[in-house]
């Protein structure tokens, strides 16, 4: 029985570190914001309507023609 409450301290201590060291990183650790850019490829932007590329068909479903 003693191990067991010895492993069950040890358990509590690291957890409780862990708490700690997570709390500390909150409350001192500050976040610089700053400005992100994020490159579209032209494909993605000059799309043909509908999504179709030139020369593809739109396929028929249920259709047996």
């Amino acid at each position: 029985m003693p191990s067991l409450i010895r492993f069950l301290v040890f358990c509590g201590v690291v957890v409780g570190l862990i708490y700690g060291a997570m709390l500390a990183l909150v409350l001192f650790v500050e976040p610089t914001p700053r400005e992100i850019t994020v490159r579209v490829p032209t494909e993605r932007i000059n799309q043909q309507p509908g999504g179709a590329t030139t020369g593809d068909t739109a396929p028929t479903i249920g259709r047996s023609d």
